[in-house]
């Protein structure tokens, strides 16, 4: 009996210690260890991708309850220099690195901001080049007959100056600071309920809100679509980037949690973001 207690007290004395070491700990379960991850994962950089990032952290961390990520809204420029400069594990970038950058550092893409230009149902127009629609939005085309719809003053709605869908659009169609919006609205569903009510509105959404009271009109004779996205057919759309230190080691719980992104298993939660997943 007392070599059967020794026992006993040495396999908890190592179990314990093994609990109290490190970033993981071991739980017995069912007669099999599982990993239960514990830290913070830090991350910074872009505002645009402030949505999806809190997607991922909430769906990750109830999951992973010792776990906490963070997200420091700085902007692309800024998230990349974190991590250059070891201040954060991941930044956050809503542009692809640039070749200085990507000596030291490694992006990989985990999602894509695809934007629909939406007009009302009754509109005759069907398809705008991306010169167009920037020239419509910046107020050097005033009248949908201008691009073969019925003679009617184009009436511009947009979001307001913080929104990331707006960011997105205006970088992509040069209109940064020259947009003559009609209305800046707060949400994508007052955009998207203000085109269908208007016969000569226009506006923009994530893909992913687009409904069926507005109509998506193909830019350059492609429609948008997950697949036109995701295989960069559609023109209005960037990557949201995970930008990372090239042989830089990750704790566990970062490494996990990079992985959770970049897997399958986070496609549904970058979906309710509003955004594309990338093609796997």
């Amino acid at each position: 009996m007392k070599r059967f207690l020794a026992v006993l007290m040495t396999a908890l004395t190592v179990t314990a210690c093994l609990a109290g070491c490190g970033e993981t700990t071991n739980e017995i379960a069912t007669g099999a260890a599982k990993t239960v991850l514990s830290g913070t994962v830090t991350t910074d950089g872009s505002t645009s991708m402030e949505k999806v990032i809190g997607f991922l952290s909430e769906a990750y961390m109830e999951e992973n309850s010792k776990v906490k990520v963070t997200y420091n809204p700085t902007g692309s420029g800024s998230g990349i220099q974190a991590v250059m400069e070891g201040r954060c594990d991941i930044g956050l970038s809503s542009r692809n690195l640039k070749a200085e950058e990507a000596q030291a550092l490694t992006g990989t893409v985990v999602a894509i901001d695809g934007i629909a230009v939406i007009v009302n149902p009754d509109n005759p127009v069907g398809d705008l080049t991306v010169e167009q629609i920037g020239a419509i939005y910046r107020g050097e085309i005033t009248n949908w007959s201008e691009v073969g719809g019925n003679d009617g003053p184009i009436v511009l709605i947009g979001r307001e100056a913080a929104s990331g869908t707006r960011d997105g659009f205006e970088s992509i169609t040069k209109t940064e600071d020259l947009c003559k919006y009609t209305q800046e609205l707060t949400s994508t569903g007052d955009v998207v309920q203000t085109v269908a009510s208007n016969p000569n509105a226009i506006g923009y959404a994530s893909l992913a809100s687009v409904k069926e009271s507005v109509k998506a009109v193909s830019v350059e004779g492609v429609v948008p679509s997950n697949k036109t996205i995701q295989n960069g057919e559609y023109k209005i759309q960037r990557n949201f980037v995970f930008v990372t230190k090239k042989n830089g080691e990750m704790s566990a719980a970062c490494e996990n949690f990079f992985n959770f992104v970049i897997s399958g298993e986070a496609d549904e939660w970058i979906i309710a973001a509003g955004a594309v997943p990338v093609a796997r």
